[in-house]
């Protein structure tokens, strides 16, 4: 593929992208508004001293689930159409990765989970897009929870590797099968019923769109791996 035909197709992409952005922002605006009316039912119904009015509760309830659903589904879809879309600044990853670990070590603990990152003293500073890294390192931290309900050790590894950085997220978890382990990074695919099937694929376009590359490594029953690298000299594409 030639220098042209790449910059056609990434064109092409970025419209589609486009495009499919706008359409979500359109569905969730009358979406809001059937939320705001459901709210507006449910207390009217649950004034209501009538049998029947009991089940139209259920019921009533049961949409609004559903619509928030949506919702989750929309935001998800639009953070990952929003990945390619950079705003650089010279940043510290290494504060980058200790705010993060600040932030999330209380949720971490509730859930009995240590986390312990492992940062190199030489870490140079980067371009990248301060909000989409933060977005990065939290849909892996989430994910790692997720995989250690009964509590576990997250490690976060940075360090310097000749011309890229390499971050590691390291967690004891339950692992990813190896016939699922493929697909992870796939649009909208979901092992979870209530999944999206986008959190990792962003955090795949927000690490490309960075010039780098992330892998997983996992084994059922010890845990998983994923390793990013970043340039040092990072570009976008």
């Amino acid at each position: 593929m030639t220098h042209i035909d790449a910059e056609r197709l990434l064109a092409q992409y970025n419209e589609i992208a486009s495009l499919a952005g706008g359409l979500a922002h359109e569905v969730r605006n009358p979406l809001s508004t059937i939320r705001l009316n459901l709210d507006l039912l449910l207390e009217e119904t649950e004034r209501l001293d009538h049998p029947s009015a009991h089940r139209m509760v259920r019921k009533v309830k049961t949409i609004q689930s559903e619509c928030g659903h949506l919702e989750s589904i929309l935001e998800a879809f639009l953070q990952f159409v929003r990945a390619g879309e950079l705003s650089l600044e010279e940043s510290s990853l290494a504060e980058l990765l200790r705010s993060h670990v600040e932030t999330n070590k209380p949720l971490a603990e509730q859930h009995r989970i240590d986390i312990r990152p492992h940062l190199s003293s030489d870490l140079p500073s980067l371009a990248v897009d301060r909000r989409l890294m933060r977005q990065l390192f939290d849909n892996l931290f989430r994910n790692a929870l997720q995989a250690m309900p009964e509590g576990g050790l997250i490690e976060i590894q940075a360090y310097r590797r000749g011309d890229e950085i390499v971050i590691e997220f390291i967690d004891t978890g339950a692992g990813i099968p190896a016939a699922v382990l493929p697909k992870i990074f796939q649009e909208f695919y979901s092992t979870k019923p209530a999944g999206s099937g986008l959190g990792l694929p962003t955090v795949r376009r927000i690490v490309e769109s960075h010039g780098g590359t992330i892998q997983c490594e996992s084994e059922v029953g010890r845990g998983t791996r994923f390793t990013i690298t970043l340039p040092v000299a990072s570009t976008t594409h």
